[in-house]
């Protein structure tokens, strides 16, 4: 509960509301601002391909992870203080990260960053949520959506200026100032609230929900490098499994569970679920993998890559609240499910631009995709809340927001370790899961070295072939999510204007 003895006035919310965008702000730079610069990372402080694929994967596993934690503890000791030690541990981590010496110091902090930005969202959102209420609230969340928006969207470009013109470092402190803002601002204007009835962590779930997930995600990093017959690979995808197994079991035993699974008995929060997945897949990878494309493989340097970027993330600062005022006549399933076909057609586009052609050449499909995605992307949190009772919201909201940055982090994985099959049968050679990782990570010297028997354009061209093959992939899999949104949660009745204005809360997640 929040004492509101003293209501805030409206600059005093305004203030509460920046910190947290602040906050939200510096989040999404810090996920796609280290895909830009891998190239120069990799080239201070080595690394092998599992190493450099860390460097994201740490990050967004450990965020994903430690949400539900997160949200649970902000009940128990307080939003305001949540919110203010993870922002704080994101500012110290991101200092951290510029002077790390090694590849291996530079992930751990990536995963302390994680857990960091983990803590100050969801302190972050429960303190918005006490602080707004009814249509404020919506509209509170919805600024929060547009500002992760504009970090996605100027992300790239903002972050190969800044290594192009101080170095990768760079990078980092500009985090640090934008959470320092933030710590700063919340510090003096965030009320403490708390849940009376919260009952603590749930440690058991939350143990064993992370190291499912890190084994999982361990064993598709190194798939590619030692096979998927590998003892230690096989290892860690059963114990995954059964760590997961004993999550789900821990849950269904819990007086107060950190995930109420019984909310997976209402057949449309299901598919909800399905569409959360959808953009990681569809769009999120490609913040990753395109950087890398375009400045390991094709040559471009890091600020024009950053400027080729905003065709794919520009679309989401302004088609989701265009998505949001035509649910007031077309039902938001009906909306989400045409996003993601337009999403899939740009994705098949993308697939026949060749590697070594007109870059340019691949701003259109790339827009298309940012455009298709952007009509879900301010649709699903609504759509998370909808289709539950309304007294079980918050919890839905949490599994959601769970599904979604946890499911960003395994998607990654699993489509680095595809990527690198796919390349690796396009090659020939002793050393090809060598020669196959490093080109994945954008490393064509080290892919040449690694397989000297090929000429450079032979190794462009497996590369090439294989991107081609992962987008195609990556379409069909939007295409089923989209039957999937069409079939769940279609609508009978026209959507109303209830229906409506909850639909328009823009997404305050990555």
């Amino acid at each position: 509960m929040t004492d509101r003895t003293l209501a805030p006035s409206a600059a005093h919310k305004a203030l509460i509301l920046l910190s947290v965008c602040l906050a939200a702000i510096a989040m999404p730079l810090t996920f796609t601002g280290p895909a830009v610069a891998l190239t120069a990372i990799a080239d201070t402080l080595g690394g092998s391909p599992v190493a450099l694929n860390w460097v994201t994967n740490a990050f967004m596993l450990t965020f994903g992870s430690a949400l539900m934690a997160a949200g649970a503890l902000a009940d128990s000791f307080g939003r305001k203080r949540i919110f203010l030690t993870g922002v704080a541990g994101f500012a110290l981590a991101s200092l951290a990260l510029v002077g790390a010496r090694s590849i291996l110091v530079f992930d751990l902090l990536r995963a302390l960053q994680g857990i960091a930005a983990a803590a100050a969202f969801a302190g972050g959102m429960a303190a918005l949520a006490q602080e707004f209420s009814d249509a404020a609230r919506m509209r509170a969340f919805s600024v929060v959506g547009a500002s992760f928006g504009a970090g996605l969207s100027f992300g790239p470009i903002s972050s190969g200026v800044m290594t192009q013109t101080f170095g990768w470092p760079s990078i980092f402190l500009a985090v640090v100032a934008l959470t320092v803002a933030s710590f700063l601002i919340g510090i003096v204007v965030l009320r403490e609230s708390r849940d009376p009835k919260a009952r603590g962590l749930d440690w058991p779930g939350a143990i064993s929900f992370t190291l499912a997930l890190t084994l999982f995600t361990y064993g598709m990093l190194q798939a590619p490098e030692s096979g998927w017959g590998d003892p230690l690979v096989i290892a860690l995808l059963i114990g995954a499994v059964a760590l997961m197994a004993l999550f789900v079991r821990i849950e269904l035993n819990s007086p107060r569970p950190m995930l109420d699974l019984s909310l997976f008995r209402y057949g449309r929060f299901v598919g909800v679920q399905l569409l959360a997945a959808a953009p990681a897949y569809a769009f999120v990878v490609l913040l990753i993998l395109l950087p890398i494309r375009f400045v390991g493989i094709e040559g471009v340097d890091e600020v024009a890559a950053g400027r080729m970027m905003m065709a794919l993330s520009a679309p989401l600062l302004v088609l989701p609240l265009l998505a949001g005022w035509l649910s007031r006549w077309i039902a938001p399933a009906a909306i989400c499910g045409l996003g993601l076909l337009v999403c899939a057609a740009g994705l098949a586009w993308l697939s026949f631009m060749p590697v070594g052609g007109a870059v340019s050449a691949m701003l259109a499909p790339m827009a298309v995709i940012g455009i298709g995605i952007s009509l879900p992307w301010g649709l699903m949190d609504g759509l998370a809340v909808s289709v539950v009772p309304a007294e079980r919201a918050g919890m839905a909201t949490g599994i959601f927001s769970t599904v979604r940055v946890a499911g960003e982090g395994v998607a990654l994985a699993i489509v680095s370790a595809v990527l690198s099959a796919l390349t690796a049968g396009h090659l020939a050679g002793e050393q090809v899961r060598e020669g196959a990782q490093k080109l994945v990570t954008g490393d064509v010297a080290g892919a040449a070295g690694a397989l000297p028997q090929l000429a450079h354009s032979a190794l462009i061209q497996a590369y090439g072939d294989a991107f081609a093959t992962l987008l195609l992939l990556l379409a069909a899999i939007t295409i089923v999510t989209a039957v999937v949104v069409f079939v769940f949660l279609g609508r009978r009745e026209a959507p109303t204007r209830a229906n409506a204005e909850e639909a328009t809360a823009l997404s305050s997640s990555l």
